[in-house]
Protein backbone atom coordinates (compact mmCIF):
# COMPACT_ATOMS: atom_id res chain seq x y z
CA UNK A 1 0.00 0.00 0.00
CA UNK A 2 1.31 3.57 -0.98
CA UNK A 3 2.12 6.00 1.65
CA UNK A 4 2.31 9.27 2.38
CA UNK A 5 5.52 10.71 3.68
CA UNK A 6 6.68 14.38 4.72
CA UNK A 7 9.13 16.57 2.19
CA UNK A 8 11.26 17.22 4.54
CA UNK A 9 14.53 16.20 4.94
CA UNK A 10 15.53 14.88 8.34
CA UNK A 11 17.35 17.72 9.94
CA UNK A 12 13.61 19.92 9.46
CA UNK A 13 11.72 17.56 10.43
CA UNK A 14 13.77 16.83 13.89
CA UNK A 15 13.26 20.71 14.29
CA UNK A 16 9.82 20.55 13.57
CA UNK A 17 9.56 17.59 16.51
CA UNK A 18 11.17 20.04 18.77
CA UNK A 19 8.54 22.59 18.43
CA UNK A 20 5.60 19.61 18.17
CA UNK A 21 3.70 20.00 21.32
CA UNK A 22 1.51 16.27 20.46
CA UNK A 23 2.04 13.84 23.61
CA UNK A 24 4.92 11.66 22.31
CA UNK A 25 7.28 14.43 21.36
CA UNK A 26 6.87 15.95 24.46
CA UNK A 27 7.52 12.91 26.13
CA UNK A 28 10.74 12.16 23.55
CA UNK A 29 11.84 15.96 24.54
CA UNK A 30 12.05 14.38 28.44
CA UNK A 31 14.46 11.48 27.26
CA UNK A 32 16.75 13.62 25.02
CA UNK A 33 16.81 15.52 28.13
CA UNK A 34 18.13 12.77 30.24
CA UNK A 35 20.35 11.47 28.06
CA UNK A 36 22.33 14.62 27.55
CA UNK A 37 23.13 14.54 31.63
CA UNK A 38 23.58 10.89 31.25
CA UNK A 39 24.77 10.42 28.13
CA UNK A 40 24.77 6.41 26.87
CA UNK A 41 24.43 4.28 23.11
CA UNK A 42 21.38 2.80 23.48
CA UNK A 43 18.01 3.95 24.62
CA UNK A 44 15.48 0.84 26.53
CA UNK A 45 11.64 1.37 26.78
CA UNK A 46 9.61 -0.93 28.86
CA UNK A 47 6.54 -1.86 29.18
CA UNK A 48 4.83 -4.39 31.64
CA UNK A 49 2.18 -6.77 32.02
CA UNK A 50 0.63 -9.14 34.52
CA UNK A 51 -0.18 -12.18 33.29
CA UNK A 52 -2.29 -13.09 36.28
CA UNK A 53 -4.88 -12.68 33.70
CA UNK A 54 -6.06 -12.50 29.66
CA UNK A 55 -4.26 -9.81 28.34
CA UNK A 56 -7.00 -6.39 27.57
CA UNK A 57 -6.80 -3.53 25.36
CA UNK A 58 -5.35 -1.64 28.20
CA UNK A 59 -2.01 -3.88 27.72
CA UNK A 60 -1.90 -2.89 24.52
CA UNK A 61 -2.44 0.47 25.08
CA UNK A 62 0.94 0.68 26.87
CA UNK A 63 2.60 -1.04 23.94
CA UNK A 64 1.12 1.03 21.20
CA UNK A 65 1.69 4.45 23.60
CA UNK A 66 5.21 3.31 24.44
CA UNK A 67 5.62 2.55 20.59
CA UNK A 68 4.97 6.00 19.51
CA UNK A 69 7.18 7.56 22.15
CA UNK A 70 10.11 5.70 20.76
CA UNK A 71 9.37 6.61 17.10
CA UNK A 72 8.96 10.38 18.53
CA UNK A 73 12.36 9.74 19.91
CA UNK A 74 14.51 8.29 17.18
CA UNK A 75 12.74 11.34 15.10
CA UNK A 76 14.16 13.93 17.53
CA UNK A 77 17.89 12.17 17.67
CA UNK A 78 17.35 11.26 13.47
CA UNK A 79 17.91 7.75 14.78
CA UNK A 80 21.47 8.16 15.74
CA UNK A 81 20.84 6.66 19.20
CA UNK A 82 20.15 2.66 19.00
CA UNK A 83 16.60 1.93 20.91
CA UNK A 84 15.28 -1.08 22.23
CA UNK A 85 11.38 -1.42 23.12
CA UNK A 86 11.24 -4.81 26.09
CA UNK A 87 8.02 -6.05 26.83
CA UNK A 88 8.25 -7.68 30.76
CA UNK A 89 6.10 -10.04 31.81
CA UNK A 90 5.93 -10.46 35.28
CA UNK A 91 5.23 -14.35 35.51
CA UNK A 92 7.24 -14.92 38.15
CA UNK A 93 4.21 -13.15 40.47
CA UNK A 94 2.06 -15.89 42.78
CA UNK A 95 -1.36 -16.27 41.76
CA UNK A 96 -3.69 -14.42 43.99
CA UNK A 97 -6.94 -15.35 42.87
CA UNK A 98 -8.94 -16.77 40.47
CA UNK A 99 -10.31 -15.15 37.19
CA UNK A 100 -13.11 -14.69 36.52
CA UNK A 101 -13.59 -15.15 32.64
CA UNK A 102 -10.96 -18.74 32.77
CA UNK A 103 -12.58 -22.21 32.27
CA UNK A 104 -11.42 -24.90 34.70
CA UNK A 105 -11.34 -22.68 38.12
CA UNK A 106 -10.73 -25.99 40.06
CA UNK A 107 -7.38 -26.19 38.79
CA UNK A 108 -6.17 -22.93 39.25
CA UNK A 109 -8.05 -22.92 42.72
CA UNK A 110 -5.57 -25.64 43.65
CA UNK A 111 -2.55 -23.90 42.59
CA UNK A 112 -3.28 -20.60 44.29
CA UNK A 113 -0.16 -18.85 45.68
CA UNK A 114 2.24 -20.62 42.93
CA UNK A 115 4.39 -18.74 40.10
CA UNK A 116 2.16 -18.33 36.84
CA UNK A 117 4.71 -19.89 35.02
CA UNK A 118 3.94 -23.11 37.76
CA UNK A 119 0.60 -23.17 37.76
CA UNK A 120 -1.01 -25.48 35.09
CA UNK A 121 -2.65 -23.72 31.79
CA UNK A 122 -6.86 -23.88 32.51
CA UNK A 123 -6.86 -23.75 29.03
CA UNK A 124 -4.92 -26.76 28.03
CA UNK A 125 -3.09 -25.42 25.27
CA UNK A 126 0.48 -24.34 27.46
CA UNK A 127 2.67 -25.76 29.61
CA UNK A 128 1.48 -22.96 32.42
CA UNK A 129 -1.43 -20.28 32.82
CA UNK A 130 1.66 -17.99 32.68
CA UNK A 131 2.75 -19.18 29.36
CA UNK A 132 -0.38 -19.47 28.09
CA UNK A 133 -0.80 -15.50 28.98
CA UNK A 134 2.00 -14.38 27.28
CA UNK A 135 1.74 -16.21 24.20
CA UNK A 136 -1.64 -14.31 23.99
CA UNK A 137 0.05 -11.23 24.42
CA UNK A 138 2.86 -12.14 22.20
CA UNK A 139 0.31 -13.06 19.60
CA UNK A 140 -1.60 -9.71 19.54
CA UNK A 141 1.75 -7.71 19.30
CA UNK A 142 3.00 -9.66 16.51
CA UNK A 143 -0.40 -8.69 14.66
CA UNK A 144 0.10 -4.95 14.72
CA UNK A 145 3.67 -5.67 13.87
CA UNK A 146 5.09 -3.77 16.67
CA UNK A 147 9.10 -4.08 16.99
CA UNK A 148 9.23 -5.40 20.66
CA UNK A 149 11.25 -8.15 22.42
CA UNK A 150 9.81 -10.18 25.09
CA UNK A 151 11.18 -10.90 28.90
CA UNK A 152 10.16 -12.94 30.96
CA UNK A 153 10.41 -12.62 35.03
CA UNK A 154 11.05 -16.67 35.22
CA UNK A 155 13.37 -16.71 32.81
CA UNK A 156 15.48 -13.44 34.13
CA UNK A 157 15.32 -14.69 37.60
CA UNK A 158 16.47 -18.21 37.16
CA UNK A 159 18.51 -18.00 34.23
CA UNK A 160 20.78 -15.72 36.49
CA UNK A 161 20.31 -12.24 34.26
CA UNK A 162 18.92 -10.75 38.03
CA UNK A 163 21.62 -12.31 40.57
CA UNK A 164 23.77 -9.18 40.67
CA UNK A 165 20.80 -7.13 41.15
CA UNK A 166 19.67 -8.85 43.63
CA UNK A 167 22.77 -9.45 45.50
CA UNK A 168 22.79 -5.27 45.38
CA UNK A 169 19.41 -5.11 46.93
CA UNK A 170 20.54 -7.59 49.66
CA UNK A 171 23.74 -5.22 50.26
CA UNK A 172 21.21 -2.44 50.64
CA UNK A 173 18.47 -4.02 52.30
CA UNK A 174 18.10 -1.66 54.87
CA UNK A 175 18.22 1.57 52.29
CA UNK A 176 15.62 -0.44 50.86
CA UNK A 177 13.48 -0.99 53.92
CA UNK A 178 13.83 2.46 54.84
CA UNK A 179 12.20 3.54 51.58
CA UNK A 180 9.24 1.09 51.80
CA UNK A 181 8.43 0.80 55.65
CA UNK A 182 6.84 4.38 56.09
CA UNK A 183 4.13 3.51 52.99
CA UNK A 184 3.07 0.19 55.44
CA UNK A 185 0.51 -0.04 57.29
CA UNK A 186 2.03 -0.97 60.96
CA UNK A 187 0.67 -4.82 60.88
CA UNK A 188 2.41 -5.37 57.19
CA UNK A 189 5.23 -3.35 58.15
CA UNK A 190 6.13 -5.76 61.33
CA UNK A 191 6.75 -8.63 58.95
CA UNK A 192 7.74 -6.75 55.62
CA UNK A 193 10.85 -8.16 53.29
CA UNK A 194 11.77 -7.00 49.94
CA UNK A 195 12.48 -11.01 49.45
CA UNK A 196 9.76 -13.54 48.97
CA UNK A 197 10.93 -16.81 49.13
CA UNK A 198 10.09 -19.82 46.31
CA UNK A 199 9.17 -22.83 49.53
CA UNK A 200 11.63 -25.63 48.01
CA UNK A 201 8.41 -28.15 49.19
CA UNK A 202 5.38 -26.37 47.82
CA UNK A 203 6.35 -24.10 45.18
CA UNK A 204 4.54 -21.56 46.58
CA UNK A 205 6.28 -17.64 46.86
CA UNK A 206 5.76 -17.15 50.36
CA UNK A 207 4.82 -13.82 51.91
CA UNK A 208 6.76 -14.76 55.46
CA UNK A 209 9.20 -12.57 57.90
CA UNK A 210 12.85 -12.70 57.09
CA UNK A 211 14.74 -13.68 60.13
CA UNK A 212 18.09 -13.13 58.81
CA UNK A 213 19.65 -11.98 55.49
CA UNK A 214 23.75 -12.86 54.94
CA UNK A 215 25.22 -9.98 52.30
CA UNK A 216 28.02 -12.40 52.49
CA UNK A 217 26.66 -15.87 51.79
CA UNK A 218 23.92 -14.10 49.50
CA UNK A 219 21.34 -15.26 51.16
CA UNK A 220 17.56 -14.78 53.39
CA UNK A 221 16.01 -17.32 56.26
CA UNK A 222 12.46 -17.76 57.14
CA UNK A 223 11.13 -20.09 59.51
CA UNK A 224 8.95 -23.07 58.15
CA UNK A 225 6.12 -23.04 60.49
CA UNK A 226 4.96 -26.50 59.14
CA UNK A 227 8.32 -28.16 58.81
CA UNK A 228 9.18 -26.56 61.74
CA UNK A 229 12.64 -25.29 60.64
CA UNK A 230 14.48 -22.63 59.86
CA UNK A 231 15.06 -22.56 55.79
CA UNK A 232 17.92 -20.57 54.49
CA UNK A 233 17.79 -19.71 50.53
CA UNK A 234 20.09 -17.86 48.30
CA UNK A 235 18.40 -14.79 46.96
CA UNK A 236 19.58 -16.11 43.10
CA UNK A 237 19.05 -18.52 40.72
CA UNK A 238 14.94 -18.32 40.56
CA UNK A 239 14.86 -19.17 44.74
CA UNK A 240 13.62 -15.85 45.74
CA UNK A 241 11.33 -13.17 43.99
CA UNK A 242 11.01 -9.84 45.17
CA UNK A 243 8.12 -7.84 46.14
CA UNK A 244 6.41 -5.69 43.29
CA UNK A 245 7.80 -2.03 43.89
CA UNK A 246 11.33 -3.52 45.18
CA UNK A 247 10.72 -5.80 41.71
CA UNK A 248 10.11 -3.00 39.67
CA UNK A 249 13.06 -0.63 40.79
CA UNK A 250 15.53 -3.87 40.70
CA UNK A 251 14.53 -4.16 37.09
CA UNK A 252 15.02 -0.83 36.10
CA UNK A 253 18.60 -1.17 38.07
CA UNK A 254 19.42 -3.93 36.68
CA UNK A 255 18.37 -3.58 33.05
CA UNK A 256 19.06 0.33 32.81
CA UNK A 257 15.60 1.18 31.64
CA UNK A 258 15.36 4.29 30.34
CA UNK A 259 11.60 5.29 29.78
CA UNK A 260 8.38 3.29 30.92
CA UNK A 261 4.88 4.65 31.47
CA UNK A 262 2.47 3.66 34.08
CA UNK A 263 -1.46 4.30 35.24
CA UNK A 264 -2.45 6.68 37.63
CA UNK A 265 -3.17 4.37 40.18
CA UNK A 266 0.65 3.61 39.95
CA UNK A 267 1.70 6.89 40.94
CA UNK A 268 2.93 6.52 44.34
CA UNK A 269 4.27 3.18 43.23
CA UNK A 270 6.09 4.66 41.08
CA UNK A 271 7.84 7.28 43.26
CA UNK A 272 8.58 4.34 45.66
CA UNK A 273 10.29 2.04 43.15
CA UNK A 274 11.95 5.25 41.72
CA UNK A 275 13.59 5.79 45.56
CA UNK A 276 14.48 2.11 45.59
CA UNK A 277 16.25 2.24 42.21
CA UNK A 278 18.09 5.56 43.57
CA UNK A 279 19.48 3.75 46.74
CA UNK A 280 20.64 0.58 44.42
CA UNK A 281 22.63 3.11 42.58
CA UNK A 282 20.47 3.15 39.72
CA UNK A 283 18.62 6.55 37.55
CA UNK A 284 14.60 6.07 37.74
CA UNK A 285 13.28 5.86 33.50
CA UNK A 286 11.24 8.67 32.67
CA UNK A 287 7.77 8.30 31.76
CA UNK A 288 4.24 9.77 32.96
CA UNK A 289 0.94 8.35 34.12
CA UNK A 290 -1.79 7.54 31.69
CA UNK A 291 -5.42 7.59 32.70
CA UNK A 292 -7.63 4.74 33.53
CA UNK A 293 -9.76 2.81 31.13
CA UNK A 294 -13.56 2.50 32.27
CA UNK A 295 -16.10 0.24 31.41
CA UNK A 296 -19.90 1.10 30.39
CA UNK A 297 -20.21 1.26 34.32
CA UNK A 298 -17.44 3.85 34.25
CA UNK A 299 -15.27 1.30 36.70
CA UNK A 300 -11.61 0.30 36.46
CA UNK A 301 -11.02 -2.45 33.66
CA UNK A 302 -9.82 -5.72 34.94
CA UNK A 303 -7.93 -8.45 33.79
CA UNK A 304 -9.40 -10.70 36.47
CA UNK A 305 -12.73 -9.21 36.41
CA UNK A 306 -12.64 -9.47 31.93
CA UNK A 307 -15.05 -6.32 32.73
CA UNK A 308 -14.53 -3.78 29.41
CA UNK A 309 -13.43 -4.72 26.12
CA UNK A 310 -10.56 -7.59 25.19
CA UNK A 311 -8.16 -7.21 22.41
CA UNK A 312 -10.15 -9.93 19.90
CA UNK A 313 -13.71 -8.07 20.98
CA UNK A 314 -12.49 -4.52 19.04
CA UNK A 315 -10.68 -6.44 16.01
CA UNK A 316 -14.35 -8.52 15.50
CA UNK A 317 -15.81 -4.88 15.24
CA UNK A 318 -13.12 -2.69 14.20
CA UNK A 319 -9.61 -1.74 12.43
CA UNK A 320 -6.28 -1.76 13.97
CA UNK A 321 -6.02 1.22 13.16
CA UNK A 322 -9.22 2.54 14.94
CA UNK A 323 -8.12 0.83 18.30
CA UNK A 324 -4.36 2.75 17.64
CA UNK A 325 -6.27 6.33 17.96
CA UNK A 326 -8.26 5.24 20.47
CA UNK A 327 -5.35 4.67 22.50
CA UNK A 328 -3.19 8.11 21.21
CA UNK A 329 -5.77 9.89 22.21
CA UNK A 330 -6.26 11.70 25.05
CA UNK A 331 -3.63 9.49 27.48
CA UNK A 332 -4.43 11.40 30.58
CA UNK A 333 -7.82 11.69 30.67
CA UNK A 334 -9.91 8.86 31.30
CA UNK A 335 -11.98 7.27 29.14
CA UNK A 336 -14.84 4.50 28.57
CA UNK A 337 -13.50 1.28 26.87
CA UNK A 338 -16.91 -0.03 25.74
CA UNK A 339 -18.32 -1.04 22.33
CA UNK A 340 -19.90 2.21 21.73
CA UNK A 341 -17.01 4.12 21.16
CA UNK A 342 -15.71 2.17 18.26
CA UNK A 343 -17.58 3.29 15.48
CA UNK A 344 -16.35 7.15 16.22
CA UNK A 345 -12.92 6.14 16.67
CA UNK A 346 -13.28 3.89 13.14
CA UNK A 347 -14.65 7.12 11.29
CA UNK A 348 -12.59 9.44 13.00
CA UNK A 349 -9.32 7.51 11.75
CA UNK A 350 -10.58 8.15 8.23
CA UNK A 351 -11.05 11.71 9.05
CA UNK A 352 -7.68 12.16 10.02
CA UNK A 353 -6.07 10.00 6.90
CA UNK A 354 -8.32 11.90 4.46
CA UNK A 355 -6.71 15.13 5.98
CA UNK A 356 -3.48 14.37 6.00
CA UNK A 357 -2.05 14.88 2.28
CA UNK A 358 -4.01 19.03 2.90
CA UNK A 359 -1.85 19.35 5.54
CA UNK A 360 1.86 21.15 5.52
CA UNK A 361 4.62 19.36 7.55
CA UNK A 362 4.11 21.12 11.17
CA UNK A 363 0.02 19.75 11.36
CA UNK A 364 0.78 16.44 9.89
CA UNK A 365 3.37 15.87 12.80
CA UNK A 366 0.07 16.66 15.52
CA UNK A 367 -2.13 14.14 13.33
CA UNK A 368 -2.52 11.05 14.81
CA UNK A 369 -2.20 9.01 11.91
CA UNK A 370 1.51 10.26 11.87
CA UNK A 371 2.57 8.58 15.02
CA UNK A 372 -0.06 5.21 14.53
CA UNK A 373 1.75 4.96 10.92
CA UNK A 374 5.30 6.35 12.20
CA UNK A 375 5.46 8.96 9.99
CA UNK A 376 4.21 6.97 7.12
CA UNK A 377 0.23 6.43 7.26
CA UNK A 378 -1.07 5.30 4.03
CA UNK A 379 -2.97 7.06 1.27
CA UNK A 380 -6.64 7.32 2.18
CA UNK A 381 -9.48 5.37 0.03
CA UNK A 382 -12.28 4.81 1.80
CA UNK A 383 -15.74 5.95 0.04
CA UNK A 384 -18.25 5.39 2.40
CA UNK A 385 -17.93 5.98 6.61
CA UNK A 386 -18.25 2.99 9.22
CA UNK A 387 -21.26 4.96 10.22
CA UNK A 388 -23.08 5.13 7.02
CA UNK A 389 -22.63 1.11 6.42
CA UNK A 390 -24.13 0.31 9.49
CA UNK A 391 -26.95 1.96 8.82
CA UNK A 392 -27.80 0.66 5.99
CA UNK A 393 -27.14 -2.70 7.30
CA UNK A 394 -29.95 -1.42 9.78
CA UNK A 395 -31.85 -0.03 7.00
CA UNK A 396 -32.17 -2.69 4.83
CA UNK A 397 -31.79 -6.00 7.40
CA UNK A 398 -28.51 -6.65 5.02
CA UNK A 399 -26.85 -9.25 7.34
CA UNK A 400 -24.68 -10.20 4.46
CA UNK A 401 -21.86 -8.69 2.67
CA UNK A 402 -23.10 -8.81 -1.11
CA UNK A 403 -26.34 -7.18 -0.60
CA UNK A 404 -24.24 -3.89 1.40
CA UNK A 405 -21.77 -4.62 -1.76
CA UNK A 406 -24.61 -4.23 -3.98
CA UNK A 407 -25.67 -0.52 -2.28
CA UNK A 408 -21.95 0.03 -2.51
CA UNK A 409 -21.54 -0.94 -5.89
CA UNK A 410 -24.29 2.08 -7.23
CA UNK A 411 -23.45 4.81 -5.40
CA UNK A 412 -19.46 4.35 -5.93
CA UNK A 413 -19.27 2.84 -8.98
CA UNK A 414 -15.84 0.88 -9.76
CA UNK A 415 -16.06 0.32 -5.89
CA UNK A 416 -15.48 -3.57 -5.38
CA UNK A 417 -13.92 -5.60 -2.59
CA UNK A 418 -11.09 -6.31 -5.03
CA UNK A 419 -10.73 -3.30 -5.52
CA UNK A 420 -11.05 -1.79 -1.90
CA UNK A 421 -10.14 -4.92 0.56
CA UNK A 422 -9.75 -2.15 3.77
CA UNK A 423 -13.61 -1.17 2.92
CA UNK A 424 -14.31 -5.17 2.67
CA UNK A 425 -13.27 -5.91 5.53
CA UNK A 426 -14.89 -2.63 6.84
CA UNK A 427 -18.12 -4.24 5.75
CA UNK A 428 -17.48 -7.42 7.78
CA UNK A 429 -17.22 -5.04 11.08
CA UNK A 430 -20.15 -3.19 10.12
CA UNK A 431 -22.24 -6.76 10.08
CA UNK A 432 -20.64 -7.93 13.00
CA UNK A 433 -21.52 -5.17 15.09
CA UNK A 434 -24.61 -4.51 13.72
CA UNK A 435 -25.73 -8.20 14.40
CA UNK A 436 -24.09 -7.90 18.25
CA UNK A 437 -25.42 -4.08 19.15
CA UNK A 438 -27.15 -2.92 16.94
CA UNK A 439 -30.06 -5.66 16.64
CA UNK A 440 -30.43 -6.15 19.95
CA UNK A 441 -31.30 -2.41 20.83
CA UNK A 442 -33.30 -1.29 17.41
CA UNK A 443 -36.58 0.50 18.73
CA UNK A 444 -38.85 2.29 16.25
CA UNK A 445 -40.90 5.33 17.95
CA UNK A 446 -43.91 6.67 16.31
CA UNK A 447 -44.13 9.72 14.86
CA UNK A 448 -46.04 12.94 16.18
CA UNK A 449 -48.82 14.47 13.73
CA UNK A 450 -46.43 17.07 12.47
CA UNK A 451 -43.54 14.57 11.97
CA UNK A 452 -45.78 12.57 10.05
CA UNK A 453 -46.67 15.52 7.70
CA UNK A 454 -43.09 16.15 7.52
CA UNK A 455 -42.57 12.40 6.56
CA UNK A 456 -45.01 12.40 4.09
CA UNK A 457 -43.83 15.63 2.50
CA UNK A 458 -39.99 14.44 2.47
CA UNK A 459 -41.67 10.94 1.08
CA UNK A 460 -43.12 13.36 -2.34
CA UNK A 461 -40.18 15.24 -2.43
CA UNK A 462 -37.54 12.47 -3.10
CA UNK A 463 -39.71 10.20 -5.09
CA UNK A 464 -39.71 13.22 -7.45
CA UNK A 465 -36.05 13.67 -7.55
CA UNK A 466 -33.97 12.27 -10.82
CA UNK A 467 -32.62 8.91 -9.71
CA UNK A 468 -29.09 10.14 -10.26
CA UNK A 469 -29.50 12.81 -7.82
CA UNK A 470 -26.58 13.61 -5.64
CA UNK A 471 -26.13 13.10 -1.60
CA UNK A 472 -25.44 16.73 -1.50
CA UNK A 473 -28.68 17.59 -4.05
CA UNK A 474 -30.55 15.13 -1.50
CA UNK A 475 -28.98 16.78 2.02
CA UNK A 476 -30.87 19.73 0.43
CA UNK A 477 -33.71 18.45 0.09
CA UNK A 478 -34.32 16.79 3.16
CA UNK A 479 -32.71 19.92 5.07
CA UNK A 480 -35.29 22.46 3.08
CA UNK A 481 -38.23 20.03 4.39
CA UNK A 482 -37.23 20.12 7.87
CA UNK A 483 -37.46 23.89 7.46
CA UNK A 484 -40.95 24.30 9.94
CA UNK A 485 -42.17 24.14 13.25
CA UNK A 486 -41.24 22.00 15.69
CA UNK A 487 -37.58 22.01 14.42
CA UNK A 488 -36.75 25.43 13.47
CA UNK A 489 -33.49 26.49 15.10
CA UNK A 490 -33.15 30.06 15.47
CA UNK A 491 -30.18 30.54 16.38
CA UNK A 492 -28.82 29.29 12.96
CA UNK A 493 -28.86 30.90 10.15
CA UNK A 494 -29.15 28.93 6.64
CA UNK A 495 -27.38 30.79 3.77
CA UNK A 496 -30.32 33.31 2.99
CA UNK A 497 -30.76 34.24 6.68
CA UNK A 498 -33.96 32.23 7.51
CA UNK A 499 -33.60 30.08 10.75
CA UNK A 500 -31.80 26.81 10.14
CA UNK A 501 -32.79 23.23 11.13
CA UNK A 502 -32.76 21.99 14.60
CA UNK A 503 -30.64 18.72 15.19
CA UNK A 504 -34.12 17.47 15.85
CA UNK A 505 -35.15 17.07 12.81
CA UNK A 506 -32.27 14.14 11.85
CA UNK A 507 -32.88 12.75 15.15
CA UNK A 508 -36.65 12.20 14.52
CA UNK A 509 -35.88 10.87 11.18
CA UNK A 510 -32.99 8.03 12.90
CA UNK A 511 -35.52 7.13 15.62
CA UNK A 512 -38.55 6.70 13.41
CA UNK A 513 -37.14 5.11 10.31
CA UNK A 514 -34.00 3.47 11.19
CA UNK A 515 -35.02 2.56 14.98
CA UNK A 516 -31.85 4.08 16.03
CA UNK A 517 -30.60 7.52 17.97
CA UNK A 518 -28.00 8.68 15.77
CA UNK A 519 -26.93 8.05 12.26
CA UNK A 520 -25.29 9.44 9.19
CA UNK A 521 -25.64 12.64 7.02
CA UNK A 522 -28.93 11.69 5.87
CA UNK A 523 -28.04 12.53 2.59
CA UNK A 524 -25.09 10.43 1.99
CA UNK A 525 -27.15 7.41 3.23
CA UNK A 526 -30.22 7.86 0.89
CA UNK A 527 -27.88 8.46 -2.05
CA UNK A 528 -26.03 5.01 -1.22
CA UNK A 529 -29.50 3.20 0.24
CA UNK A 530 -31.64 4.47 -3.31
CA UNK A 531 -34.32 6.97 -3.68
CA UNK A 532 -36.96 4.25 -4.34
CA UNK A 533 -35.67 2.71 -1.29
CA UNK A 534 -36.04 5.45 0.75
CA UNK A 535 -39.79 6.37 -0.10
CA UNK A 536 -40.30 2.64 0.83
CA UNK A 537 -38.89 2.86 4.14
CA UNK A 538 -40.98 6.21 5.13
CA UNK A 539 -43.99 4.76 3.66
CA UNK A 540 -43.66 1.47 5.89
CA UNK A 541 -43.00 4.02 8.80
CA UNK A 542 -45.95 6.08 8.18
CA UNK A 543 -47.95 3.39 7.58
CA UNK A 544 -46.80 1.16 10.80
CA UNK A 545 -47.75 4.30 12.94
CA UNK A 546 -51.48 5.24 11.14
Amino acid sequence: MSTIDLAVSPGDLRTLAEQSNAWPFEQAKAIVARLKKHPKDEVLFETGYGPSGLPHIGTFGEVARTTMVRHAFRVLTEDKIRTRLLAFSDDMDGLRKVPDNVPNKELLEKNIGKPLTRVPDPFGTHPSFGAHNNARLRAFLDTFGFDYEFASSTDYYTSGKFDAALLRMLERFDAVMKVMLPSLREERAASYSPFLPICPRTGAVLYVPIVEHDVKAGTVSYDDPEAKERVTLPVTGGHCKLQWKPDWAMRWFALGVDYEMAGKDLIDSVKLSGKICSALGGLPPEGFNYELFLDDKGQKISKSKGNGLTIDEWLRYASPESLSLFMYREPKAAKRLYFDVIPRNVDDYQQFLEGFSRQDAKQQLANPVWHIHAGHPPKADMPVTFQLLLTLVSSSNAENAETLWGFIGRYRPGVTPQSHPKLDALVGYAINYYRDFVAPTKKFREPTDSERAALQDLRDALSNMPAASTAEDIQNVVYEIGRREPFLDPVKKGKDGRPGVSLDWFNMLYQVLLGQEKGPRFGSFVAVYGLTNAVAMIDGALARSA
